[in-house]
């Protein structure tokens, strides 16, 4: 039976000659048009990227490899008696597009035991950190700190075949991800457990040691692979995505990518809007003096926010046209362990109230809650409560999804990024106004 590796180094040979076949016979082609919108608002929806990893859409939500997320969290091996899949078949699903059986997970999450050991020097430079640095610059350093480590550079500067280069990209994005929940937890214990260090149990699966070196007790296994499995990937257009790719296409390792990449997730724009709805709730449940409202003052509630100018934190999309399935997932979870939660309850009435009356008012595309609805409110219950946290653990998951697109970049040798820009004389020409004289 064919290894991860090997299976993957199948899957690259039968996916090149599609990709040289669209380039060398259909490379003319149209896919889109540019809008001056799209070049002034951010290339928002041009369709200018590929990945095979994921795809967002419009009504399903994200699927990964072709499947919907209760597809993935239904067909994806169970660690016994759990009620998440593991983290380590989501890693094999991303990469090679099938689900593990048994066999093949029990692979994995061996090969990701023998790869966990973060070095010493790790720890020494997140211990050179002052105790009031933000979690993502220690984390980001430390990642980009492990450059030493990385496979990619020394193959590359040794001299490799390019269709080879894909190989030490696997060794350096496996080495990597095995690694970071030791290195996230270990900032956690440093900057809000007085440096209690938890060290890594080898018996235990990514999820489970998580929670094992986070000092929390079951169901925080499940969150933990709850949570890095639904935020692992979001097709490549998003900062992070696009960080981590833009900087993979100079041949820079994954260490140098993935770095890149949480500097790019730890923008208020981006990674801060779970700690932010988070904030929200708990000034909603404050202005309620920590009553649970009725339907109706909830609802009166809501709209005297929208009419202050305000909008509602966790709802609306980009994209999706429904209610994020990420959302519908963790409120399974909710309903299941913790239903009596009181900011849980704030979270389960809003859903209820938000959706019409954004309707009603007309101005929202999507109505309905997205994935930050209610992350934070379930690390809250389990004691993460240290907002800038937070985005670590976005991290963690994220990083799964892009490494996957760092090894099939390679894979199939796309090109340095290097869109061209205008002037605004230029777009003012395209649009037909005449200068000022």
């Amino acid at each position: 039976m064919a290894g991860l590796k090997e299976k993957l180094h199948d899957k690259i040979q039968q996916h090149r000659p599609r990709t040289t076949k669209l380039i060398k016979e259909y490379g003319d082609v149209v896919v889109d048009k540019v809008t001056i919108a799209q070049v002034i608002g951010g290339m928002r929806g041009l369709k200018s990227l590929v990945t095979d990893i994921s795809y967002l859409d419009p009504n399903e939500g994200i699927r990964y490899r072709g499947y919907t997320l209760p597809e993935v969290f239904e067909k994806l091996p169970k660690p016994k008696g759990a009620e998440m899949p593991y983290v380590e078949g989501l890693v094999y699903l991303l990469l090679t597009g099938d689900v593990p059986t048994e066999s093949e997970i029990s692979d994995v999450v061996d090969e990701f035991r023998k790869r966990r050991i973060v070095p010493r020097y790790i720890y020494e430079v997140i211990d050179s950190f002052p105790c009031c640095s933000h979690p993502m610059t220690i984390f980001s350093s430390a990642i980009l700190t492990m450059h030493r480590e990385s496979f990619f550079s020394k193959k590359y500067e040794a001299g490799i075949n390019k269709l080879d280069l894909w190989d030490p990209m696997y060794e350096d994005s496996l080495n990597l991800i095995a690694k970071l929940p030791e290195i996230a937890s270990y900032i956690y214990a440093k900057l809000y457990r007085g440096g209690k260090r938890v060290q890594s149990n080898p018996s235990l699966d990514m999820g489970a040691d998580f929670a094992h070196m986070m000092m929390k007790p079951a169901p925080y296994d499940e969150v933990a692979r709850l949570h890095f499995i639904i935020h692992a990937d979001h097709e490549s257009g998003n900062v992070s995505a696009h960080t981590g790719h833009l900087v993979g296409s100079t041949l820079a390792d994954v260490y140098m990518s993935i770095s890149a990449m949480i500097n790019g997730l730890a923008g208020p724009l981006h990674g801060l809007a779970n700690q932010e709805v988070l904030r929200w709730l708990q000034g909603v449940k404050d202005k309620m003096g920590d009553e649970i409202p009725t339907e109706e003052e909830m609802k009166q509630f809501v709209w005297d926010t929208l009419n202050s100018g305000q909008v509602i934190p966790g709802y609306g999309h980009a994209v999706l046209r429904k209610t994020d399935p990420r959302y519908s997932i963790q409120r399974e979870f909710c309903l299941k362990h913790m239903p009596n939660d009181t900011l849980f309850k704030y979270v389960d009435l809003l859903y209820k109230v938000v959706p019409p009356i954004l309707k009603e008012q007309g101005k929202a595309k999507n109505p309905w809650p997205n994935l930050d609805a209610q992350t934070g409110v379930i690390q809250w219950h389990y004691g993460v409560t240290e907002y800038d946290f937070y985005t670590v653990l976005f991290g963690v998951g994220r990083t799964i999804g892009i490494a996957a697109n760092l090894i099939w970049d390679r894979a199939l040798l796309y090109p340095l990024e290097r869109p061209k820009s205008i002037t605004t004389d230029m777009l003012e020409q395209i649009a037909g106004i005449k200068p000022k004289k």
